[in-house]
């Protein structure tokens, strides 16, 4: 009795011509929580101890130019009052002694037009550097809920 050659994909074992997901999937997972885990450790950095020194420098002594946008649309330069067409000179001469940075300070209930045109003005001027500063949040506290309607009346009833 001859034997006839097999041709592969017969008999019984045939190859498998999927990806089995299931263990990629798996690795993935296991991938994710990894990264997880390691990347808050990675954005805290290390506490050191820094050493002192007697002739250490603060790295900024210089003090930036505020520009200030008042609620009524007045101008002011650090603590002086100034109006629109002062205002480039006054801040370059300002930029001389300073950082370089320009803050600009609005009022909450400034017009955005207004403050937006400065920022336009300074920027028409060459001045680049300009910083919007704003404060802390504030927590506004819930506005007060309306009385509620005394028992006796129905529920469905019209309102008077």
């Amino acid at each position: 009795m001859a034997m006839n050659p097999r041709k592969v994909g017969e008999g019984l074992y045939q190859p498998v011509a999927e990806i089995n997901v299931t263990p990629l999937v798996d690795v993935m997972l296991v991938l994710l929580i990894i990264f997880m885990v390691t990347a808050p450790m990675l954005a805290t950095g290390i506490k050191v101890n820094l050493p002192s020194a007697k002739t250490a420098q603060p790295l900024e002594t210089k003090q930036p130019v505020i520009v200030v946008v008042a609620k009524d649309g007045a101008l002011s330069v650090g603590k002086d009052a100034v109006s629109r067409d002062e205002l480039a000179a006054k801040v370059k001469a300002g930029l001389g002694d300073s950082n370089g940075i320009v803050q600009l300070r609005g009022d909450r209930d400034a017009p955005y037009g207004d403050v937006v045109s400065v920022m336009d003005e300074l920027a028409a001027n060459g001045i680049s550097r300009i910083a919007i500063v704003s404060g802390p949040r504030r927590v506004v506290a819930p506005a007060p809920a309306a009385p509620n309607p005394p028992a006796s009346a129905a529920p469905n009833a019209p309102a008077p």
